[in-house]
């Protein structure tokens, strides 16, 4: 590559999936280079095919086109079918100097352009000299995050029984539904942990937990000493603060982002997955998780126990590899 170290231009393609921003930001952050954010909007062409719109900005909106000029990065980092169109382009206009950095897979169509395509391990996929395979998914928890939130959130459970048990609780999938009945379930498993050890639970919700089913699991957990957030409620998330100061860690395993983030963490985590629920790949993930030490099944927690694990961050996988391939010290 033509650049040294921080003489590099990197840009970051944000678009509005949370997931997506949380990935291309934790490999970012982990890379360590100085970065510049290009915000993604689209328009409805967006939903063609990858083999329709090829190397384009044709499905974005005017003003985003705008913001995407010379002088063209020599690094784009993007996530997403969506972003491999515009990725492509820019490297394109950039004489194709660009080294373009996607993680997930974005289809068949132009799959030579990219210089680096990382993609779950669970995913399955075959070798490829571009391709590079991690655990899990990338994102943005790491030990100076969680020291930010424990400044932010220390001693504002006090109130309530240790040892702190994180729920963390996702919902309906594309193609799976969380019903009433699992979130019973749920919380029914979680409720006999946490009353035999004494302790509290500290939950949140997603934008996909359903109304049913979270109506049903806080009856599930009945008066088990808690405090908890539902998706939409006012004031300051606390998600990052219950895994900075949370004992334990049970988490849905419909979401492989969650399941990773919670795995961040050098706590016990324990994944609820339910077969009707749970889609062969994310199964594959959770069995991969377990051989390596980073969590245990819900379904076999007999009760609470402490132990450890290495924090998970494929993210600073990602970033390695880069490093490596870019020459960077």
């Amino acid at each position: 590559m033509g650049f040294e170290g921080d003489h590099a231009r990197v840009w970051l393609l944000i678009d509005d999936r949370a997931g997506n921003r949380s990935q291309v930001l934790g490999v970012a952050r982990a890379l360590g280079l100085p970065f510049e954010i290009k915000d993604i909007e689209y328009t409805a062409a967006a939903a063609l095919p990858n083999y329709m719109l090829m190397a384009s900005f044709s499905m974005l909106s005017r003003s985003c086109r705008v913001n995407l000029a010379a002088p063209w990065p020599d690094i784009v980092i993007a996530a997403g079918r969506r972003t491999a169109p515009v990725a492509r382009k820019i490297k394109e206009l950039s004489g194709g100097k660009a080294f373009l950095v996607q993680i997930m897979h974005p289809g068949s169509s132009g799959e030579d352009d990219f210089s680096l395509i990382a993609v779950p391990r669970h995913d399955g996929m075959g070798e490829a000299e571009n391709r590079f395979t991690m655990t899990g998914a990338p994102h943005g928890v790491t030990p100076e995050s969680l020291m930010e939130a424990h400044q932010m959130w220390a001693g504002k459970f006090d109130h309530l029984p240790k040892p702190h048990v994180a729920l963390i609780v996702g919902g309906d999938t594309k193609r799976k539904k969380f019903t009433p009945d699992m979130a019973r379930e749920l919380g029914e498993r979680t409720a006999k942990l946490v009353r035999e050890a004494d302790g509290s639970v500290l939950v949140t919700t997603s934008r996909r937990s359903s109304p049913q089913a979270t109506s049903a699991l806080m009856e599930a957990l009945g008066g088990v000493p808690s405090t908890v957030f539902q998706w939409g409620d006012e004031g300051d998330n606390p998600y990052m603060g219950y895994l900075s100061e949370a004992d334990h860690i049970i988490v849905t395993g419909d979401s492989v982002s969650m399941c990773s983030e919670a795995s961040a963490t050098d706590k016990p985590v324990y994944i609820f997955a339910p077969r009707k629920l749970t889609a062969h790949k994310h199964g594959k993930f959770h069995k991969d998780l377990y051989a390596k030490g980073y969590a245990r099944p819900l379904e076999t927690a007999e009760q609470l126990e402490d132990w450890t694990h290495k924090p998970l961050n494929a993210a600073w996988e990602v970033a390695g590899e880069l490093r490596k391939r870019l020459n960077l010290d």
